[in-house]
């Protein structure tokens, strides 16, 4: 059972992050919403079912993460269910051509504010012997695809960080799983191409995608199983995807 648990959800302000706010908050969860624009938290606060509190975060900078998270109010501070949701891609080009302020970003939130998250979550998870992490990985972190090579680099990153978590805290209650997407219409493609909706609409044409509610739907799911079973990872696709760079596309 969901209902009072406290999930704090990282990019929380579109795509699978806002399907998890509203999809946890169905479950009767309290969701805490952690992201850089807080006008969408605020939209996205006003219609969900239940109570939420709402951070205005950048997962990159450390001393912000920190300080957000011992911040929280008392009755906000017990975290049941860390949802490690903040990631983005940037540019399909080759490493030879690529742009490396776009690999910092990459780097910076897939990674970095991955770990800077967890770090300052998990200590109370241990404290109260109870707690779950959640990471959204990605298909891209078991397999490499043409132009893919640092995000793909970032999310085996999250795979590694994801196991090891597991076996630091196999000696608690405290729970880590992954789901790892295939395509998922989201903003994802908008930010890769920096803007370019013409060229992030061609991503999804000709095939039915997963959605952000697909996604949000098998956290919750992950997230009520018994105590003690722990769901490893989850790899999901569109039905019309088979891996990474196999793709139908109807003509």
């Amino acid at each position: 059972m969901l209902t009072d648990k406290i999930v704090l959800i990282t990019g929380a302000s579109a795509g699978i992050g806002q399907a998890c706010a509203r999809k946890f908050s169905e479950a009767g969860a309290r969701v805490i919403l952690a992201a850089r624009r807080l006008e969408q938290l605020e939209e996205i606060a006003a219609h969900l079912q239940g109570p939420s509190h709402l951070v205005p975060l950048d997962v990159r900078d450390q001393r912000a993460v920190e300080a957000a998270i011992a911040g929280l109010p008392s009755e906000w501070q017990a975290v049941d269910i860390l949802v490690n949701n903040a990631g983005l891609g940037r540019g399909l080009d080759k490493l030879h051509e690529g742009d490396p302020s776009g690999w910092d970003e990459m780097i910076d939130t897939n990674i970095k504010g991955l770990l800077y998250t967890s770090r300052a979550v998990l200590p109370g998870m241990v404290e109260r012997d109870r707690g779950h992490v959640i990471n959204i990985g990605s298909i891209a972190g078991h397999e490499v695809y043409p132009g893919g090579n640092v995000y793909c680099a970032t999310k085996h990153a999250v795979d590694a960080i994801t196991k090891g978590m597991r076996i630091d805290l196999v000696d608690t209650p405290i729970r880590v799983s992954t789901i790892d997407p295939g395509l998922v219409e989201t903003e994802f493609s908008l930010v890769r191409f920096h803007g370019d909706a013409d060229r992030a609409r061609t991503v999804y044409q000709g095939y039915k995608p997963l959605t952000g509610d697909d996604i949000a739907d098998t956290a919750v799911w992950i997230a009520d199983r018994p105590e003690h079973v722990q769901v490893a990872e989850v790899i999901i696709f569109p039905t019309a995807q088979a891996s990474s760079a196999v793709l139908h596309k109807e003509r």
